[in-house]
């Protein structure tokens, strides 16, 4: 009993160091943004409440993470949620929303994409998790498309040019759904016949639109 009391007294200050450490960074962040936005002159008072709040979920999800296990997964989920808040809340406070919506669009790719660290031992839904991660990171290029379209560094003109990301959708499931011949598990020809379907018809009609065929 003693030892198990000395071990428990022991790890609080790791513990509260740790939260101390994550709080104080989340307060960094919120005092980092809101000096800038009153620098640059584009300080807008009323976001601090969608600003400070992200940072203390981010912030919540800190120790968590550190810890591994179930717990990282959900410290991971916390930090990510509390991150996208925290981008919409510094987006407010910029007034930048109309030339930063994009980033809605990456940031929560990008989050998606970062859970094929906890992937499975089995091939079949290994196979499937890295698939959902490849398409997040596909996602996430497009989100930045978006946002260099929107800010006037790029100009596709009328193309279909989201097209292109279709295809690479396709490829990436086509791919990930071949990879698994090469394991002996059961369902094999099933999951790759599923993988085939969609990939194709994915790929054909980012085709058509990339194109502008009429049919």
């Amino acid at each position: 009993m003693s030892v198990e009391v000395e071990t428990a007294v022991g790890r609080r200050p790791g513990s509260a160091g740790k939260w101390l450490t994550s709080l104080a960074a989340a307060g960094v962040a919120v005092v980092a943004v809101t000096v800038t936005a009153q620098t640059i002159d584009r300080f807008h008072w009323w976001a601090g409440f969608v600003l400070v709040p992200g940072a203390l979920i981010a912030a919540s999800g800190g120790p968590l993470l550190v810890r591994g296990g179930g717990r990282a997964f959900v410290g991971y989920l916390l930090a990510c949620v509390g991150g996208l808040v925290f981008a919409v809340g510094a987006m407010l406070m910029f007034g930048v929303m109309a030339k930063g919506w994009p980033l809605m669009i990456t940031l929560p790719a990008l989050a998606v994409a970062g859970t094929y660290l906890w992937r499975s031992a089995d091939p079949l839904p290994r196979a499937f998790h890295r698939t959902v991660a490849m398409l997040a990171l596909n996602t996430a290029a497009l989100g930045v498309t978006f946002l260099l379209l929107v800010n006037d560094a790029l100009d596709f003109g009328d193309d279909g040019w989201w097209g292109g990301f279709m295809m690479v959708g396709g490829v990436i499931i086509l791919g990930n759904g071949l990879e698994l011949l090469r394991h002996r598990i059961v369902y094999r020809a099933q999951a790759v016949t599923l993988a085939v379907g969609p990939a194709v018809i994915a790929f054909l009609l980012g085709l058509r639109f990339l194109r502008d065929w009429p049919f």
